[in-house]
């Protein structure tokens, strides 16, 4: 009886020691196989929408090996998805592909990350916290500043000159995605808040 209990015993204690390598080598996961992703350039422009928010920032691959980023979460928003810009039109789209030794920037104009149902309206000053995570590399925590409604980074520039002659939407819905997601390039936010504020 006492060989038997002193023998589950050991295999318990073996267990545990088990765990705890696991648990161990997760916690240095993000410099292990699929970790040379590092987020950098993230901002938010203070959203004109109660409802959403777009936000921008470069993804790079340090790596010899591509990634996709596959899916976001955050703090301020029931959904956050990925969109990408072709001609007029946004697109929703499952993943973004990461290069080897490569970027993937989101900006204005171009693929960028939608928040949607938003729990609060961010303001310009305030922080958000997001998860990125990818089909190989382990997820990464962000935490992206507020800015202003016309924050423009340099890099962006080329992007949201071409994006200026893409104003016109088809749909209600598709209006008000465009303005959240390029507040500081699209003339449109700007005119509808003059006509709310005129009939108030």
């Amino acid at each position: 009886m006492t060989r038997r209990t002193a023998s589950a015993a050991a295999l318990v204690a073996a267990a545990a020691l088990i765990l705890t390598g696991c648990g161990d080598s997760d916690s240095g996961g993000s410099g292990g196989s699929g970790g040379g992703l590092s987020v950098g350039s993230a901002y938010m422009p203070q959203p004109v929408s109660d409802s959403m928010a777009a936000g921008f920032l470069v993804i790079a691959n340090d790596g010899g090996a591509g990634d996709h980023l596959a899916s976001v979460t955050s703090d301020v928003a029931g959904e956050v998805t990925i969109h990408t810009t072709a001609g007029q039109s946004m697109e929703q789209v499952k993943d973004l592909d990461i290069p080897a030794h490569g970027k993937l920037v989101l900006e204005s104009g171009g693929d960028h990350l939608m928040f949607e149902k938003l729990k609060r309206k961010p303001k310009e000053g305030d922080t958000v916290s997001l998860e990125l995570r990818f089909t190989k590399s382990d997820p990464i925590k962000v935490e992206m500043p507020v800015k202003s409604a016309t924050y423009q980074p340099s890099t962006a520039t080329k992007s949201a000159s071409q994006s200026s002659s893409q104003s016109s939407s088809r749909s209600s819905s598709h209006s008000a995605a465009r303005a959240a997601a390029f507040p500081a390039t699209s003339p449109m936010p700007a005119l509808s808040a003059l006509s709310t504020t005129s009939h108030h």
